[in-house]
């Protein structure tokens, strides 16, 4: 029984990594829903206020030096920076669609060799290959040194 001012011991050849939760195969949530594409911005939308941004990050450092009334200046560096915010929750949506519409398809469309994810799972639950190792297999062990090698 350990007393409150013990210091527990762990197992130091313990993995200290927490155990990963299985990946969820399905539909991306969002905000307690379904994420449904038709519903946000699309990419015309995006394209859309990419090229005002780019506008209005243009014309405020001009409209200084061109002596534009102050006023006209501050909305403009008003206007990059909401801009700049709604820019950013467009992109954060779209990729979210895009990972949604990856998410069942793991392996890469021109990929031969198997992915990270697909070798962690059969190492995880190896499936059975009918081929048992024979009790006369010898055990794999340390690589010798080259000082027991013999000369070459």
């Amino acid at each position: 029984m350990t007393t409150p001012n013990e210091i527990p011991t762990t197992d130091p050849t313990a993995d200290p990594t927490p155990p990963r939760r299985a990946p969820s195969t399905g539909p991306v949530q969002y905000k307690g829903d379904d994420l449904e594409s038709e519903r946000g911005p699309g990419l015309g939308c995006f394209r859309f206020q990419l090229i005002v941004l780019i506008v209005f990050i243009v014309l405020t450092p001009l409209s200084v030096a061109w002596n534009w009334p102050p006023i006209v200046s501050t909305l403009l560096l008003f206007s990059v920076i909401l801009l700049l915010l709604v820019t950013g929750q467009t992109i954060i949506f779209l990729l979210r669609l895009v990972s949604a519409d990856r998410r069942g398809r793991r392996r890469p469309l021109a990929s031969t060799t198997k992915t990270v994810g697909e070798i962690e799972d059969a190492a995880a639950d190896p499936a059975p290959t009918g081929i048992e190792p024979s009790p006369t297999d010898p055990e794999p062990g340390p690589a010798p040194d080259d000082e027991t090698l013999p000369p070459s």
